[in-house]
Order: C-alpha cells, then structure tokens, then sequence
C-alpha cells in the first residue's frame, strides 16, 4: 500500500533529497516550507504536493491541517537550521534572548508542534523521524542546545506512540555538503578541518541522510525507537 510521507523543511538540502527518495520509491509525498519557489520547484521535478507553512507558527500549522490528508504514515521533522547565521549581529541582552530563543523555535518548537497537530492523524506501524545534529554533542551555542533537546524530547515521545506501533527516532547528521545551512559561509579551511574530522574522509551528502531516513520509517526499522542514529562518518564516536 502506497504510504503518505510529510517532510518540513522540504525545498532545500537533505529535506529535498529525503522527499525525493520516498518520491522515487513510489510514495505519496508532501513536502511544506517557509519558502514557495523551491517548494514548487521540486513539486515541477519529482511529483511531491508543496504547502507552504511556518512550522514554528501554531495558526499556520492549523491552517496545514485542512490541505493534509487523514492519515500520515510518515513524519520528517526536517525543518529548522542554525538561525544565528540571520542574526543581525547585535550583542545587548535582548538581541541574546531573541537569537537563542529564534534557535529553540526553529528546532525544537517547530517538531513538537509539528507531531502534536499531527497526533491523530499519524497511522498505527508508522514513523516519526525527526533530523537533529552533531552540534547535540559537540556544541554550537543555542542551535546545539536545542538538537539536544530535541533529541531528549523524543524520549518521551516515543514512550507516547510506541503503544500505537509508531517509532520516534532522530537522525544526527555531521558535516553534509551542497545544502545552504552555512549560507555559503563556510570557509575552505573550516571545511577542510570537518572533513579531516571523520573517518571516512569526505563530507556527507543529502543522500546520506535521506536513505537513513527511509530505513528508520522501513518494516526493517518497526522495533527501533527513541534512538539517535548518528550518521557523521565517524566525526563523533559512540558506543
């Protein structure tokens, strides 16, 4: 049976790749976002339906409601991304608890609101799937404080949907090349010390990401939940 797949966050980088995927495995996807020209963009090439929507705004996401079909089997917390790169630069203690709170919005907010205006909607032996970071265990101020709290907030709430046969899981990515999260910031010298990071000596890429999306919401996947599946290249090790 054909399942229906929600990615936030879907225009761009490894939101884009992932719809892509499910797209190409003959899936009904629907992909939403802040931004309505890479949304249609990707709806003209693959076939995937674009909404536009705020995913930190609780009126936008009532609003998706009514354009959202009965019943999710899948959910791809992809929206978000580290907003201090928009920040204006001001240093006063206002513009602090604006930025870091703008973080915490972006994602963490936005997932819990996402899967909670989703609940009923989301089938029984279904996923959620939410795309944290390795900034969660190595740092980077508010944006990694609020993947680590995403990724302990996805503790309780695969406690909450396990009884229905649906996983929670977040997927934690290091250094992906070829999306826009540094802005085109990045230099080559910061790039060059993320890839010496890994052990695999490359960067990772959208696809990356995107195929270990697919495995956690797979039948392979029905009793894996409440992890964090770290897909770095070995840039952070665990055991």
């Amino acid at each position: 049976m054909t399942r229906t797949i929600v990615v936030t966050g879907g225009g761009t980088g490894i939101g884009r790749a992932t719809a892509r995927l499910f797209a190409e495995q003959g899936e009904t996807v629907i992909v939403t976002g802040r931004r309505p020209g890479p949304l249609h963009e990707l709806a003209a090439e693959s076939g995937v339906r674009a909404l536009v929507c705020d995913h930190t705004d609780p009126r936008a996401l009532t609003t998706l409601l009514s354009e959202l079909p009965d019943r999710i089997d899948v959910l791809v917390n992809n929206a978000g991304g580290n907003t201090d790169f928009d920040s204006d630069g001001a240093t006063d203690l206002a513009a602090y608890a604006r930025d870091f709170r703008a973080n915490l919005d972006a994602n963490l907010v936005s997932a819990a609101l996402t899967t909670k205006a989703l609940d009923d909607r989301l089938a029984p032996g279904g996923a959620v799937v939410h795309i944290g970071s390795i900034a969660a265990d190595q740092g980077a101020g508010s944006y990694g404080a609020a993947k680590a709290g995403l990724a302990t907030w996805n503790l309780d709430l695969a406690r909450e949907l396990g009884p229905r046969g649906i996983t929670a899981n977040v997927v934690s990515p290091g250094y992906i090349a070829d999306t826009e999260f540094f802005r085109d910031r990045l230099p080559d010298t910061r790039r060059t010390t993320l890839v010496a990071a890994t052990a695999t000596g490359r960067a990772g890429t959208p696809t990356d990401i995107a195929s270990t999306v697919a495995f956690l919401a797979s039948p392979g996947a029905r009793h894996i939940t409440g992890q964090v599946l770290h897909v770095n290249g070995g840039a952070h090790r665990t055991r």
